[in-house]
This record gives structure tokens, sequence and C-alpha cells, in this order.
């Protein structure tokens, strides 16, 4: 991989910090939730859980995103998809015909490189101290039965744990089905996206955010969550939910 794929932050001393679910290119929605928060640019940071593009209007926005100094993310299935589309014609078809990534066409070539280039470069977790604790960010998944410390040692050279925390759903589908989980030792608490979810799900030290902001004609989804870490925990929705 081309960059290391963990990345740790500081305690930030002068502001908040917030994780936001899978953004889909709905970065105009992220704007209204912040602008709602009198986020302070100038101190505050967001870091994304990953799938910044694909199903939303605005994946070319991405960018803009990226070269922002307080916004942050980690790689999530969809920026992997997008890698891997150079490379595979099959899923390069599957991506851009039934994924999300038919935007990917309306772009010229030079900027496409340059996303090719920035989103291959983004780690797979982060870590964050808070004042509630350790925060760690992953995109979809984290092995049951291994520590946090081991996720890290292990995430450098093992593709399948790579591959894990970027695709995984195996524990949410057991937590669906038997209502519980293990906590993941280590850390204080893993935020993570990628299964779109009525209403984010808190369960031991886990927080599930996906709130499918690009799905906009589902009666469920439609809204993007925006967890505050720090200095305090606070959920945050945009558009408000209606029950």
């Amino acid at each position: 991989m081309a960059n290391p794929p963990f990345k740790f932050f500081n305690k930030n001393s002068l502001g908040r910090d917030f994780v936001v679910g899978d953004l889909h290119g709905m970065f105009s929605v992220l704007e209204s939730l912040l602008e709602r928060l009198d986020f302070d640019p100038r101190v505050d940071r967001v870091f994304s859980v990953g799938d910044l593009i694909d199903r939303g209007p605005e994946s070319y926005r991405v960018l803009e995103f990226l070269d922002k100094p307080w916004f942050f993310s980690i790689k999530g299935n969809h920026e992997s998809m997008l890698i891997n589309a150079r490379k595979d014609k099959s899923i390069y078809r599957s991506w851009t015909k039934h994924n999300g990534g038919a935007w990917w066409e309306s772009i010229d070539s030079a900027t496409q490189d340059e996303i090719y280039q920035r989103l291959k470069q983004l780690p797979l977790v982060f870590e964050i101290t808070c004042n509630t604790g350790n925060i760690g960010v992953a995109h979809a998944d984290v092995p049951v039965g291994i520590s946090w410390e081991e996720i890290i040692q292990n995430i450098y050279s093992d593709e399948e744990i790579q591959n894990y925390i970027m695709w995984s759903r195996n524990r949410y589908k057991y937590i669906q089905l038997t209502k519980e989980t293990i906590a993941v030792d280590g850390i204080d608490l893993v935020v993570m996206g990628h299964t779109p979810i009525a209403k984010p799900l808190h369960i031991e030290n886990l927080f599930y955010i996906d709130t499918g902001a690009a799905y906009v004609d589902n009666e469920e989804l439609g809204y993007l969550t925006l967890l505050q870490i720090h200095p305090t925990i606070e959920l945050h929705q945009y558009p408000e939910p209606l029950n």
C-alpha cells in the first residue's frame, strides 16, 4: 500500500472533533449540518468513515474536501472499487453500472488521475485521542476476537484484515440475529459506517453511523449522521429524522 494504513491523531486542544458517516457524494448535506453546528474550520475537525464517492450527486467534489485541512478520511469499499477498476474491466463495469460509479465517466482524465492517486493514499484505520477516550474509526467492520492493538499490527501486511475492514458485514449480521456482540479490547470506541441503517446503532464499544445519506427516496434512510467524539459524545443528523 502506498501510504501507511493506520494514522493516529493527538487530542484536539482547541476545538471539537466529529466522525461523519458514509457521504456518497452528499457533500452539500455535510456543509448544511456543519453550518447548523457552528463548525469552526480553524479549530474543529471532521473524520470520515470512508465511502466519500458514488450514489450521490456530488462525488466530483471529493478532491475539494480532501484538500481541506480540517477534513480527514479513511478508505471505504467504494474508494477501493475505484482504485481496482483501473486494472480490472469487470470491476469497472460493475462499479460504473451497478454501484454508483457512473459519475466517473463525466470526469476529465487529468482529474481522474488526481482522484485515483489521492484515494490510493488514504489509510484504512484512524485512532484519535479525545476527552471521551481513544476513538477508532474503521469503514465496515473489525474482526471479532482480536484486540485493537492486534488489528493495527496486522493491518500493515494482512490483506485479509484489510479487506475485512473495508467490506465485511459479519459482525453487524450477527448483531441483527442475536442483539449482542463482543467489545473490541484496547480501544474505548470504534466508529464505523458501510451498512445503511435507519438509526445509528451503539452496542458495546461499537457505533454504526451510516444512515444512507444518498438514499433520499428511501423512507427509512436518507439522513447524514455526524457523531461528535470530542470533547463530548453527541449525535447529530441532517435532515432531522421524522421520528
